[in-house]
């Protein structure tokens, strides 16, 4: 198949997408795909000559380790093409050219259900779940309510929006401890855990930018996540930061977790695990796969924290170590996704 897999964008995980890109790009070559990997930001705008013979003189794909938070900023400015737009210079054009879009982005545009909606009206096909179930997914405050409803337990929280409140009334309507989280973005960017009144009000300057965020009562307990692939949840795995939370540094740097899959729980436990999993993602209308976070508090009850509907595919990602628990390979798990988003009917 042609296919074009698109990462990068602008979003503060721009440089997890790349390194997923680079490797799913490498897999479905491997394959036997004509895979072309895009940056959906800077797109095509170095191409000379017809952009369709880059399906016929595939370019060189390197894999590229995840670095740290991008400068955004810098990223706009080092742009060639001088528009508005998001998307690149070339990568509709390119994309209504191949057999099917890869998508290897995270976080804003790119997961929150704004590409899938494009892609869907110009009626190419894509990977992953569509627009409506990205974007409520991306969503943590609309996806809790969600799941509440549907009496899956997730810790209490609350919306607080700048400018609606000062700082110091947020503050004094949390208890302690509790978690600062974004909204609508993922790898923990942005995600904080304030214990004193004063790493809370740090905490919430630090977001400031970002307009709201979430005040999420904070749980301790083991940190558990599950995947869904192809309609059935796969074995559970335990992350075990060695310092700290898992943050950043610790879901990216190899080795500064331990991972365990299939996590060491009861039977009963990890049914549990499953079947929440499957549920949430069946209820928000995901397609073909995604990965839910939980925490396991220390009386063994679990709390649902959020679901990501483009799970990232770089050496330390969880989705590829799950899938691999039950015999599917990292580039048959790609091609998994790819044949879901060819033959599949979007949900």
């Amino acid at each position: 198949m042609k296919i074009v897999v698109l990462c990068g964008g602008l979003s503060m995980e721009r440089n997890v997408s790349i390194t997923s890109g680079s490797l799913i790009c490498k897999a479905l070559r491997e394959l036997g795909h004509k895979a072309v990997l895009v940056d959906m930001f800077y797109g095509l705008e170095d191409v000379e000559g017809p952009i369709d013979a880059l399906f016929e003189n595939l370019p060189p794909v390197e894999t590229v380790p995840v670095a740290g938070e991008p400068d955004l900023e810098a990223v706009k400015a080092s742009r060639k093409w001088k528009s508005p737009s998001m998307v690149g210079k070339g990568v509709f054009e390119l994309c209504a050219m191949a057999d099917v879009v890869f998508l290897g982005l995270h976080g804003a545009c790119g997961e929150d259900g704004r590409i899938q909606a494009a892609l869907e009206l110009m009626g190419i096909p894509y990977t992953g779940s569509g627009y409506l179930g990205s974007a409520l997914a991306m969503d943590k405050d609309l996806t809790k309510q969600l799941v509440r409803a549907a009496g899956v337990r997730t810790p209490k929280w609350r919306i607080a929006s700048y400018g609606r409140e000062p700082i110091e009334q947020m503050v004094a309507s949390m208890d302690l401890p509790c978690v600062v989280k974004p909204v609508d973005s993922g790898s923990s960017i942005g995600v904080a855990i304030a214990h004193t009144r004063e790493e809370l009000v740090a905490a919430l300057e630090m977001n400031r930018p970002l307009g709201r965020v979430i005040l999420e009562q904070y749980v301790k307990g083991r940190e558990i996540q599950v995947g869904v692939l192809g309609g059935r949840a796969l074995p559970s795995i335990e992350i075990i930061p060695k310092h700290g939370f898992y943050d950043y540094n610790n879901k990216y740097v190899a080795g500064a977790a331990v991972e365990i899959c299939p996590a060491p729980v009861d039977p009963a436990v990890e049914e549990a695990l499953r079947e929440t999993a499957l549920k949430v993602h069946l209820l928000l209308g995901l397609k073909t796969y995604s990965r839910t976070d939980f925490i396991m508090d220390d009386a063994g009850e679990l709390y649902f924290l959020e679901i990501n509907t483009l799970p990232g595919m770089t050496p330390t990602s969880l989705m590829p170590q799950e899938a691999a628990a039950v015999g599917i390979d990292y580039n048959h798990l790609c091609q998994m996704i790819a044949d879901d988003a060819v033959g599949g009917a979007r949900a």
